[in-house]
């Protein structure tokens, strides 16, 4: 999503989902890095600059959680049902109305994340000219990521559409999906990082951490079930 802005990233045709079915795979975006192996030193040390129970990191950490589990239910729910294709009259508008949901809700993620930063101290050893510019070039390759899936993806394969029944013929494999898997779900993560070093925020930090959690778990449940929809395009195409 952003995410797919939001859901976005990059599943076998589309960026709401995310790619493939194994954990270690899924991360390949991050060098195959397996989080068992992960020194949480550094984590702990941030939640000591931090106040988790702030109202505002609460609501932050709500709506990024929130994000992919709405749009991954309303997905599979209209897979299900083609409830949504049947109210708005056709499957490419009721798949343009949850996009438009999906990028309101993702403003919604980005303000709760800025407000949150704003309201919690800021950490001495980040703010200076080298952090911010290193958070401005992180956030600017995450913009890059984000917006060369959406225009490789198209509107439709950016936020569902196959789940609307509105298949791609192919696996998009051009840039950036020649560079990593999910480049839409990274790119994302990459901006929220970069905001968050530009603004020496130890809250922003562990922010982007629970936004990079909850697009692997998105990525672990749209992954193999896109697989499947394209699978059974390629049954019912051999069955013909």
């Amino acid at each position: 999503m952003a995410g797919r802005s939001g859901p976005g990233a990059g599943r076998r045709a589309t960026a709401a989902g995310g790619g493939r079915p194994f954990p270690r795979e899924c991360c390949e975006g991050l060098g195959g890095l397996e989080y068992g192996q992960v020194d949480v030193t550094a984590m702990a040390r941030l939640f000591g600059y931090v106040d988790v129970t702030d109202s505002g990191f609460i609501a932050a950490v709500l709506s990024i959680a929130f994000n992919p589990l709405f749009w991954n239910v309303v997905a599979r729910w209209e897979h299900k049902t083609r409830a949504l294709s049947r109210v708005f009259g056709s499957p490419y508008a009721a798949c343009y109305c949850l996009g438009a949901v999906i990028l309101m809700l993702n403003c919604v993620r980005s303000h709760c994340f800025t407000e949150a930063m704003k309201s919690q101290p800021k950490l001495e050893g980040l703010d200076c000219h080298w952090a911010y510019y290193s958070g401005l070039a992180i956030l600017a390759v995450g913009t890059l990521f984000v917006i060369s899936s959406f225009l490789a993806l198209g509107f439709t394969g950016t936020f569902l559409g196959d789940y609307f029944g509105i298949l791609m013929e192919a696996k998009v494999t051009s840039f950036p999906f020649s560079v990593l898997d999910n480049p839409m779900y990274w790119g994302s993560t990459a901006i929220y990082l970069g905001w968050s070093l530009m603004h020496a925020s130890p809250a922003g930090l562990l922010l982007t951490a629970v936004v990079a959690i909850s697009y692997t778990i998105a990525m672990l449940y749209e992954g193999p079930f896109t697989e499947e929809i394209y699978r059974q395009k390629q049954k019912g195409a051999k069955n013909k």
